[in-house]
């Protein structure tokens, strides 16, 4: 027989690209059946976890399959699955970690921003976007639900943060600081928790008050954490040593981000620092993960992306600070750090 040979290239690769979104819904199909608790607590066979889930026969195996390829299941030489330790921690609903519920809410929001990616590149406005500049996801802000998903969310995500940034950043100089739209103040707390020297607060809008009492009452850092309500584009920042936007920046426009930046620079003492970070942009612009990031930024915010660090960098400068530097940080992130002069 004689072979064929062909210089096409595999259309398939295309194909599997323009499906991703089937991934998606996979995931969040599992996450509706609560897959990954039971299989969190021990192995199961396919008809044991059909059975514990109430699942029709005819498609379970081969879904069970596609997430074991999807690196969020195991299965073993018994034909038994487990979930990942990603899985384990973050997809198990008996976690303090579990991120289920924030999962399915943003895709929620994500779905229908990306259904108007060519009218945002069209017309620059965010989907949803109306006369005022409000989107679909300030509605989040009226329903108390959605915004205990969004919080208990962004605290898995800056989870890893906290620790990272207190480690990395030379607190023993400085006596005082607030995280600037640090919603509950988990990151505050952890903080707070290494650096018992410290008494630091939160800048954010008034109906994250009580998530914050809730919050910092149960680390145990209540007595050196205080909540300032108020909008950092109407109201001045509080004054203290050090001062941080942490996944704040990327939500407004550059001269936004100028505006704020200066703001902070007014009120920070002498002597004391900016800490800014997002999961900026690599110099190149090739990093996938934090290029579809900020696509969901433009699709979903009226002036929101992400920027590279030599951009952040820029700005503080701008605003008077110097020693500037930029340190990576987990989940994708990177910290700029500016220092304002005694």
């Amino acid at each position: 027989m004689t072979a064929i040979t062909t210089d096409q290239v595999d259309p398939l690769n295309i194909m599997l690209s323009g499906w991703s979104f089937m991934k998606t819904k996979i995931l969040q199909a599992a996450i509706q059946l609560d897959v990954f608790t039971p299989l969190s607590q021990g192995p199961l066979t396919e008809p044991e976890l059909r059975d514990r889930l109430g699942v029709h026969p005819r498609a379970f195996r081969d879904f069970l399959d596609t997430l074991v390829a999807m690196e969020v299941l195991e299965r073993d030489e018994s034909e038994r699955y487990s979930t990942t330790p990603d899985a384990a921690r973050y997809l198990a609903q008996d976690q303090r970690t579990y991120l289920g519920s924030f999962l399915d809410m943003t895709v929620n929001f994500l779905s229908p921003a990306f259904d108007g990616l060519v009218d945002t590149l069209k017309t620059g406005r965010a989907h949803g976007e109306d006369e005022n500049g409000e989107v679909p996801f300030a509605q989040i802000w009226q329903n108390p639900m959605a915004l205990q998903f969004f919080f208990t969310g962004m605290d898995t995500m800056n989870g890893t943060i906290g620790p990272e940034l207190a480690r990395v950043f030379d607190w023993s100089r400085y006596e005082s600081f607030v995280d600037c739209g640090g919603a509950r103040g988990n990151l505050a707390s952890a903080i707070a928790q290494a650096h018992p020297h410290l008494r630091g607060g939160v800048f954010d809008l008034p109906p994250v008050a009580a998530f914050f009492k809730q919050l910092v009452t149960d680390r145990g850092v209540a007595d050196r954490l205080t909540f300032h309500p108020g909008d950092f584009f109407v109201d001045p920042l509080p004054e203290a040593d050090v001062l941080i936007f942490g996944n704040a920046l990327h939500d407004w426009s550059e001269e936004q981000r100028k505006e704020l930046i200066k703001k902070a620079f007014n009120a920070i003492k002498p002597g004391g620092a900016l800490l800014v970070y997002d999961p900026m942009l690599d110099p190149e612009r090739r990093r996938l993960d934090n290029l579809l990031l900020s696509m969901y930024m433009l699709t979903s915010s009226p002036g929101g992306c992400e920027y590279t660090s030599d951009a952040c960098e820029g700005w503080l400068e701008e605003a008077g600070f110097t020693g500037i530097t930029a340190l990576p940080l987990p989940a994708k992130e990177t910290v700029v750090i500016g220092y304002k002069a005694e």
